[in-house]
């Protein structure tokens, strides 16, 4: 009788002497089991190649050199593999030769005695491929294991293509929108600096126009009008200039300890003229306040903008609050702000209990020329100064508003932490002339500048020599010319202002240094630009500032 089953399932019989093959193999037919007598070891290691369930193999057949094959094949198993073999032993012979060493190498080994009876046989075989198919299960398994885990890895990988195409569309489309903000917002600024500069430079050019007609016709009355028209302008003009490098933190600060409880009062009568009758002006200052470190008079512009905005957001009049304060920024609050460190800071708040203000406005509230106020009723540009200047000043300033309820403006500034503060010495007026023989060095690129500084310290009796730029002056600083004063403009072609400062100082040490300079990148933080006997002023300046800085520092 031939059954009919897979090549995983047979049962390989070798008893090479007697007839147990041939009664084993009719034992198990009879069960229901397949089987294959193979006459020898090697033709039994050939239809393992096959597949088989099950060896029923005689102890004796384990001999020769074909024997190292068989074990060979054992050793090779994959690792859900585990081979179960019956062998068939005489009375007692389970621990003797081959048969112990192959019990040692694959542990899945049972002994059957003979003769045997033909139930042991069957239970011994049926348990045996039980186990065997349970390892095919297994095996299965991790097929299907090894399948889903390649669909998975797939799918991940799909994913993770998919999601890195998805961000890099991100970015791209969110770069696609600061890059419009941007041109907007470059849009917004140059129309506003166009709008502004317009009517100033309208104002300036009008009346250097008239008095240059006057003049022509011999007309000498009412000049102080036009010259204060003028001038006028050109005062506006600078401080929207100012205001530009504020936001943009590129101003020069002259960062001081700062009293702000005493700066806070002594605008209190500023501070009041500026409101309406109908606007009650509270000041809540806090006694134990921490000493600020900030440009005072950025402080103090700061302040009266905060203050005049809030006057406007109440035109039916309301309360407004002038707070000091002492506050410790955390770093779980610090950590959304790129340039604001932990730590102690003095704040200074303004609140009104005005219109307010809609979420859209307050994003955009320190955008440059951006206002809600009425055509001529602002430039847009008092809060972004201030924005520039809380971030220059390594501080932080913020909006709280709603509708109807009012707005808080809270501007954060460093606690100062040097030297504690000592009374000012009050200051003696300095006479303007200059004394015999004092002599300025004048060093300065735009021809314009130049000519009026030194005519303005010539009228005061000061020999000076210029110089267009740092290559010029220093030969004159390495000779025997009397030297009072270096002024010197910050950017210059070639060597700067301060480079040209240290190679005077080389010459001529203690060499007195007054810097003039429009806008100046390292010069933005005067602490760390400025060394002893060296002042800085901005551009555009008075000359009356000009000439008292010039005396002051000569006479030192």
């Amino acid at each position: 009788m031939t059954i009919q089953v897979p090549l995983a399932e047979r049962v390989l019989i070798l008893t090479p002497v007697g007839r147990d093959s041939q009664i084993a193999l009719k034992i198990l037919n009879e069960a229901g089991y397949a089987g294959v007598v193979t006459p020898t070891l090697g033709a039994l290691c050939s239809e393992l190649e096959l597949g088989a369930g099950l060896l029923l193999v005689a102890a004796e057949a384990l001999r020769g050199p074909e024997l190292e094959a068989l074990f060979l094949y054992l050793e090779q198993q994959p690792a859900w593999s585990d081979l179960p073999i019956v062998l068939l032993t005489h009375h007692g012979g389970q621990e003797q030769g081959p048969s112990s060493r192959l019990s040692d190498l694959l542990g899945n080994v049972s002994f059957l005695e003979r003769p045997f009876h033909p139930a042991t046989l069957v239970s011994m075989v049926s348990a045996a491929l039980r186990g065997r198919r349970r390892q095919y299960e297994a095996r299965d398994r991790l097929v299907d294991l090894s399948e889903s885990e390649r669909r998975l890895q797939s799918t991940l990988e799909t994913l993770e293509q998919q999601v890195e195409e998805r961000t890099a569309q991100l970015r791209h489309n969110e770069e696609a929108l600061r890059q419009s903000q941007k041109m907007e917002a470059v849009g917004q600024l140059t129309g506003g600096i166009a709008h502004d500069f317009n009517n100033m430079l309208t104002g300036i050019i009008g009346s250097l126009e008239l008095l240059r007609r006057r003049l022509a016709r011999g007309r000498l009355d009412d000049l102080d009008s036009l010259i204060d028209l003028g001038v006028t302008s050109a005062n506006r003009a600078a401080s929207l200039t100012h205001r530009l490098l504020a936001f943009s933190r590129r101003q020069s600060l002259d960062s001081k300890a700062v009293q702000m409880n005493t700066l806070v009062l002594s605008m209190g009568e500023l501070l009041q003229r500026s409101l309406n009758e109908s606007i009650q002006l509270d000041m809540r200052l806090n006694e134990k306040l921490w000493v600020a470190e900030a440009d005072p008079n950025q402080l103090e512009s700061a302040l009266l903008n905060l203050v005049i905005n809030a006057r406007d957001a109440m035109p039916e009049g309301g309360k407004l609050v002038v707070e000091t304060s002492n506050q410790v920024l955390t770093r779980e609050f610090t950590e959304a702000y790129s340039n604001l460190e932990p730590g102690d800071y003095v704040m200074l708040s303004v609140t009104d209990n005005g219109s307010g203000m809609p979420q859209s406005v307050i994003n955009r509230a320190f955008d440059p020329f951006f206002t809600t106020k009425p055509i001529g009723q602002g430039t847009g540009l008092g809060l972004s100064m201030i924005y520039g200047f809380s971030k220059q000043s390594r501080g932080h300033v913020s909006i709280d508003s709603e509708i109807d309820e009012g707005t808080t403006v809270r501007l954060y500034l460093p606690r100062f932490r040097g030297e504690e503060l000592s009374s000012p010495d009050s200051a003696v007026q300095q006479a303007p002339d200059a004394l015999d023989g004092e002599t300025v060095l004048i060093v300065e690129d735009d021809p314009a500048v130049r000519v009026l500084v030194c005519a303005v310290l010539g009228e005061l009796g000061y020999a000076f020599v210029e110089a267009s730029d740092a290559d010029s002056a220093v030969p004159i600083l390495n000779s025997t010319q009397r030297i009072d004063l270096l002024i010197s403009d910050v950017g210059l072609p070639g060597m700067n202002g301060r480079q040209l400062a240290e190679v005077g100082r080389q010459y001529r040490p203690g060499l007195k240094v007054l810097f003039i300079t429009g806008y100046a990148e390292h010069a933005a933080v005067r602490g760390g630009f400025l060394d002893s006997g060296m002042q800085m002023i901005t551009k555009p300046f008075t000359f009356d500032l000009l000439t008292a800085k010039v005396r002051e520092m000569i006479r030192q």
